[in-house]
């Protein structure tokens, strides 16, 4: 069961081949023996679990079900889910239990899934590597001594190791689409404001968005379906039609235009890396894609961009968490400053700290300007690039991250470790969509295909890759972790 696709486990569950109740207790016995070795679980639902799979049964045999109805999932635990733990993997949440559901929850719930319990994650969604995490690091099921990508690194780790046949992450810069592209999976970040925010606890506001992580293109686009759409909750969530995300897929892909930014394959690009992406790009163009080199000239200012804006919307959102209202509070305060500072070093760890740090100075009087204002110029200028990119093509192709995925603790220097997001920062700052493929490996470890497409063409994404994955087996390749351990 657990090496089945959503769209495979539905056609199962209508043949009544098993049930999702037997489906439910299959894979909460591989969590159960597996991820001690992963760490990719923070909370594991089993009682919530089970009771959605019988309600989930029952509605199946009324003749009721949806595309959705009993297939299991798992959310990063940044999502707020009633009566459940939601820690955002920080210590100043640990006892935390949200009384709501976020909008993705509540959507996915109603489509019938069943959610498994709530995936390890970086702190606040601030990494990349999934090692700043209160509740310790999440490893790589094709490799246990590489990281799998961070932040949403829990939740690709469950999917490869065969744990979870789908989970839902955040992309804040590149949170879903590395991890993907680390673990072997197909990730896809949708259009800013295309999914809606609420409930999801904010890292940086203008640049979060929540978006589905599985085996397959054609999984994603089920999950879309469920997740997508208009929410009065949230000022950001655009008010749009959602089209059926699956009608596309089986398009011919001939006459598309693929782009290359030649920014993307230039120095600090792993020679191995960019052969495989390579090699993916020739699979399109037999498939009748035309190929063409383009420019997006300032690539190189979206990461210093990004560490101006996204840490300064950090300070701003994380200023909530002081030790009164809810979260972590330090033991036998003095009074009131010193509850809120030894409640805040305490609660937070060493990056969060970090980048509240950073935050907090841009915004200051005498550096707003200097710093906050120029980046958000200079977030204008690289949506620009892309805009003018998608006048020539119909999407841009490249990878996802400039490596494969690196040993745990190899990247201490936190400027080292930003640079893991180069590929895929100035997507979040432009709003547009964008999706990471397997696209083959060096040596043990996945290496994955980013595809980009201007706002709201996630259909179009959808059905690239999707062409690609019908006309290759990435993304059926499985870790010797989950075969082993079958």
């Amino acid at each position: 069961m657990h090496d089945k696709t959503l769209a495979e486990l539905t056609r199962s569950l209508e043949t009544r081949e098993f049930s999702s109740r037997e489906l439910t207790q299959h894979l909460l016995g591989r969590i159960d023996r597996l991820d001690g070795k992963l760490n990719s679980f923070i909370t594991v639902t089993y009682d919530q679990a089970l009771a959605a799979a019988d309600a989930a049964d029952a509605t199946r045999a009324a003749g009721k079900a949806g595309p959705l109805t009993g297939l299991p999932l798992a959310l990063k635990d940044i999502f707020c889910t009633r009566d459940v733990k939601t820690t955002a993997g920080s210590r100043m949440l640990d006892n935390f239990v949200s009384p709501y559901d976020a909008s993705v929850v509540e959507k996915l719930a109603a489509a019938g899934t069943v959610s498994l319990g709530k995936n390890n994650m970086d702190e606040f969604a601030m990494g990349s590597s999934n090692e700043n995490s209160h509740y310790g690091p999440v490893k790589n099921p094709w490799d246990l001594a590489a990281v799998p990508g961070g932040s949403s690194g829990g939740s690709a780790a469950a999917v490869a190791a065969g744990l979870v046949p789908a989970a839902i992450g955040t992309d804040t810069g590149g949170s879903i689409r590395q991890p993907a592209a680390f673990c072997g999976i197909t990730g896809l970040k949708p259009t800013y404001g295309r999914v809606s925010r609420y409930g999801m606890i904010a890292y940086a506001s203008s640049l979060d968005q929540a978006g589905p992580m599985a085996r397959s293109s054609e999984d994603c686009a089920l999950l879309l379906n469920a997740m997508a759409g208009h929410d009065l909750r949230d000022s950001t969530c655009v008010q749009r039609g959602v089209p059926d995300y699956t009608e596309e897929l089986g398009t011919a892909l001939a006459g598309l235009k693929i782009g290359l930014p030649s920014e993307y394959f230039g120095d600090g690009l792993d020679p191995q890396v960019e052969t495989a992406v390579r090699d993916a790009i020739k699979v399109f163009e037999s498939l009748g894609a035309s190929v063409r080199e383009v420019s997006l000239p300032h690539t190189h200012y979206a990461i210093p961009a990004y560490y101006v804006i996204a840490p300064a919307e950090a300070s701003s959102n994380l200023s909530r968490f002081d030790g009164v209202r809810f979260g972590y509070r330090c033991d036998n305060p003095a009074d009131l400053i010193d509850l809120y500072k030894r409640s805040r070093a305490e609660g937070f760890g060493d990056e969060v700290k970090r980048r509240i740090l950073i935050g907090t100075h841009t915004l200051s009087e005498g550096f707003f300007d200097a710093y906050y204002k120029k980046a958000q110029q200079v977030r204008r200028l690289i949506r620009q690039d892309f805009l003018d990119a998608f006048e020539e093509v119909d999407v841009l192709m490249g990878p996802a991250s400039p490596t494969p995925a690196f040993d745990l603790g190899a990247n201490k220097d936190p400027v080292s470790m930003y640079l893991q997001d180069i590929y895929t920062i100035a997507v979040n700052l432009a709003g547009i969509p964008g999706m990471s493929v397997p696209a083959g490996f060096v040596g043990s470890r996945p290496v994955g295909l980013q595809i980009l497409g201007s706002h709201f063409t996630e259909a179009r994404l959808l059905n690239v890759a999707h062409q690609f994955q019908q006309a290759t087996d990435w993304h059926r390749q499985h870790p010797a972790f989950a075969e082993e351990n079958a």
